[in-house]
């Protein structure tokens, strides 16, 4: 797969059929989505083409960090693996959020990054102040050679899929066994593991503490969870060569009075030096709430009743 970043940087193809949005996720509903662009794409002996922005435009225009299930790289190892030919992304300002509808439709859609057609939701708007709607880029595409095709609202509820749904699943309730059946995969998490206070070791529950983790990446609510650990990378060089079942415990560490959030990753059946390694979690399920405890003693009974409950989940989901 293509990946262009930055408008000077986009090669003009003009047998593409685009679509354009955040895709945050890349979950069912936008997989829908997708699967019309290469459909059609294939039809028209052209190029399958995602175009989305960086920062959010939200983030722009409110004012405030938009957090994200998927960090723009994410996107691309995604959109890769379901089949897109070539990935657009292109920084989101304010002076870019100024162009009318026709400037963008002409200069960026025609003239930059060239389509035989473009495929957009029921209500995507574009341009200043959202002034461009599906009528107005149906109107463009008369006038300067391109098919438009509009998702209707009936196909988009059918899908009953949204980034924001899955957003509040993952950070606001920790449901990530829901947020994964909209997502059709486990979410996931990636940071590098850092020295901590070692306390695990202490108890017999070692932990990989995760640093690194990209400040608009979604973390999720506070608990324990059942995920699986792989290297972040496909390399031979890394420990972790293949998924592992982990323990996850993401809060403030309340038996021991820590102020800091943490996420840290008890790999079960785990004996090896993890500092430094890049790594993912694959969240399964969550166990239970973060709680206080008495004393370490209480905590080692409950994590190894966690472990057991990790396990049976485990051996419902194969790596």
């Amino acid at each position: 797969m293509k990946r262009q970043f930055g408008l000077a940087n986009v090669e003009h193809h003009p047998q593409s059929v685009v679509t354009v949005g955040t895709f945050d996720g890349v979950h069912a509903g936008h997989q829908q989505i997708l699967e019309r662009v290469k459909r059609q794409a294939v039809a028209q002996e052209a190029q399958s083409t995602l175009l989305t922005f960086d920062p959010h435009p939200r983030e722009v225009l409110g004012d405030t960090p938009m957090p994200l299930l998927t960090t723009v790289e994410e996107r691309g190892e995604l959109l890769e693996a379901v089949g897109i030919d070539r990935f657009v992304v292109l920084p989101f300002t304010e002076h870019f959020s100024e162009m009318s509808p026709e400037a963008y439709v002409r200069d960026v859609l025609v003239n930059r990054i060239g389509l035989v057609n473009i495929i957009v939701g029921y209500d995507h708007s574009f341009g200043h102040k959202g002034e461009g709607d599906g009528q107005t880029l149906r109107r463009l595409g008369e006038r300067y050679g391109f098919g438009v095709e509009i998702i209707s609202k009936q196909v988009v509820d059918r899908a009953k899929v949204s980034s924001t749904r899955i957003r509040e699943l993952v950070g606001g309730a920790g449901e990530v066994a829901e947020a994964r059946g909209l997502l059709t995969r486990p979410y996931r998490l990636c940071g590098t593991v850092v020295e901590g206070e070692k306390r695990g070791r202490t108890i017999g529950f070692p932990t990989a503490n995760l640093d690194g983790i990209p400040p608009r990446k979604i973390i999720p609510a506070r608990g324990v969870y059942a995920a699986w650990v792989t290297g972040a990378a496909a390399s031979a060089t890394s420990v972790i060569a293949r998924k592992q079942p982990a323990m996850v415990n993401i809060g403030y560490r309340p038996t021991f009075n820590g102020t800091d959030r943490t996420v840290e990753a008890h790999v079960l059946d785990f004996a090896g030096d993890l500092y430094g390694e890049q790594l993912r979690l694959h969240f399964l399920e969550r166990i239970r709430d973060e709680r206080s405890f008495d004393g370490p003693e209480a905590l080692v009974a409950q994590l190894k009743k966690d472990r057991a409950a990790c396990e049976a989940i485990f051996s419902k989901n194969e790596p």
